[in-house]
């Protein structure tokens, strides 16, 4: 008899559908912090971004269905200011979503850090936070431990990040830039370039002219292909009136891995300052193949620290 019970058990169990396990839902707000989470949390989660490409963030208003779509999310991402985050906030604090949503007081317990704008009135730069590598490791760990997550992909991510940061990060201390938007002061701080000056210095501020940023001081002007036209054409006037090179970089882009726009930004930004195609990489703690990654991974231009100190002295 117990024979055939442990007979009819076993026909149960291999006749029982196994149904696959469904993936936690990521929501970020922009595409960029759904390429961070994507690199660093991998197959172990779907990720789904809010705004769409093209379309200015802070003008941009949640969908009814992109509402339906948040009460289904595990985590939700957000950068802490544009309208649409408000909104996810307030939803949240309503009970209208139960998932867990993630703000600047999440990302500051793994060492978020905000850049003041020093062009206008020195209040915390709230614009581009994800450009910062520090921030981004912090936005990746913030949300694997909110998912209780922590795949394989999530600690190459960090030492990827980490090995481009041992390399890079200061090696352009003393050098000054003008940028055209706040935002992508999160892209050369981390260099070592101190921003002085910004084209458009907030949202709510109209640009300055060409001829109001002539006196500054500064070594480079910093565009994006992204930004309207008034603004490029800006920057490069006000490189030919201060005679110094100007660098694009990316601010919002779609389908990139975080590190390998990192990476390009880095790679733009010291390629204007420097004529020579010479590699210098400083020894890191990850020992010499996360130096190959880094150079894999893009960083084949570079600058020789004979250039750099000639150039941007260490103020």
């Amino acid at each position: 008899m117990k024979e055939k019970i442990l007979i009819l058990m076993l026909i149960f169990v291999l006749l029982t559908p196994v149904t696959a396990q469904e993936k936690p839902l990521v929501v970020t707000s922009l595409p960029p912090l759904a390429s961070i989470i994507k690199e660093a949390l991998g197959d172990s989660v779907d990720v789904i971004y809010l705004v769409p490409p093209g379309v200015e963030p802070h003008q941009y208003q949640l969908s009814p269905d992109q509402i339906k779509l948040l009460k289904r999310a595990a985590v939700i991402v957000t950068t802490g200011h544009l309208p649409a985050e408000m909104k996810i906030v307030e939803l949240k604090k309503e009970g209208e979503i139960p998932g867990v949503v993630l703000t600047i007081e999440d990302y500051r317990k793994y060492g978020f850090r905000y850049l003041p704008e020093r062009w206008y009135t020195g209040k915390n730069n709230p614009h581009g936070i994800w450009l910062d590598p520090v921030n981004a490791l912090a936005m990746a760990e913030a949300t694997a431990d909110a998912l209780n997550l922590h795949p394989r992909s999530l600690d190459e991510f960090k030492l990827k990040v980490e090995a481009i940061m041992d390399a890079y990060a200061g090696i352009l201390n003393g050098t000054k830039a003008v940028i055209e938007l706040p935002s992508q002061q999160y892209v050369l701080e981390w260099l070592g370039i101190r921003v002085v000056s910004s084209i458009k210095p907030e949202a709510e501020v109209p640009a300055k002219s060409v001829d109001e940023l002539s006196s500054v001081k500064a070594d480079i002007v910093i565009y994006d292909q992204g930004t309207p036209e008034t603004l490029k054409n800006a920057a490069f006037k006000l490189s030919e009136r201060l005679g110094v090179p100007v660098a694009n970089v990316t601010v919002l882009w779609v389908d990139k891995p975080y590190t390998q726009v990192l990476t390009e930004n880095a790679k733009s930004v010291i390629s204007a300052l420097t004529k020579e195609k010479k590699v210098v990489i400083r020894e890191t703690s990850y020992g010499y193949q996360y130096s190959i990654l880094a150079l894999i991974i893009g960083l084949v231009v570079g600058i020789s620290v004979g250039v750099v100190l000639r150039r941007c002295p260490v103020l």
